[in-house]
């Protein structure tokens, strides 16, 4: 009974090595079934043949494109590295999370990108406050925060834990600590890949 009840209500319980793999693989699968398509397709609305579409730069620049009268040759050469550069992103760092490489590092930089995307959508495109939603609303419909909120938990948790024993992380870390000269685990006690 005391087990139980120290499983149960404990707080300092942390998964194992082979939770947190399990947990890191449920988070991956539960992102790549809910937004990986979405991502993939909005990267194909923006590559016009093998190069950027002008709608890539309405989505991404929506303020700048109307003041350039909607001609991307008319704006400056780092707006065209950020449209280059968001556009790739899309395609990358969804497949990074959900393959498990360079796990932490994509998911830090997917929770970056969501929360530039939620900014734009919300400033760029003008969208209206009930789109926006509010914490602790009760309408969960909110497209942008309510929906955004919850990609980003669960970006967090192999932004936490890694890529987990499933993950090309895993495949990938022993070579790579053979390169860089460690013949040990690699890791602290209580890491995990």
């Amino acid at each position: 009974m005391r087990r139980a009840l120290t499983a149960l209500f404990a707080p300092q319980n942390r998964p194992g090595p082979a939770g947190a793999s399990a947990l890191s693989l449920l988070a991956r699968l539960v992102f790549a079934s809910v937004l990986l398509r979405f991502f993939l397709s909005s990267f194909a609305t923006k590559i016009d043949g093998f190069g950027l579409s002008a709608g890539a730069y309405v989505q991404i620049l929506p303020r700048q494109m109307e003041a350039a009268g909607y001609d991307p040759a008319m704006l400056s050469w780092p707006l065209h590295l950020v449209v280059g550069a968001g556009t790739l992103a899309e395609l990358m760092l969804p497949l990074l999370v959900v393959l498990g490489l360079a796990t932490r590092p994509a998911a830090l930089a997917m929770l970056g990108f969501v929360a530039v995307m939620s900014l734009t959508d919300i400033y760029g495109h003008g969208i209206e406050a009930a789109t926006i939603g509010h914490l602790f609303d009760t309408d969960p419909y909110g497209t942008i925060l309510d929906q955004r909120l919850m990609w980003g938990f669960v970006l967090l948790v192999p932004l936490w834990l890694g890529g987990g024993a499933v993950s090309l992380d895993a495949l990938l870390w022993p070579r790579l600590r053979r390169w860089l000269g460690r013949p040990g685990p690699g890791l602290a006690p209580g890491h995990h890949a």
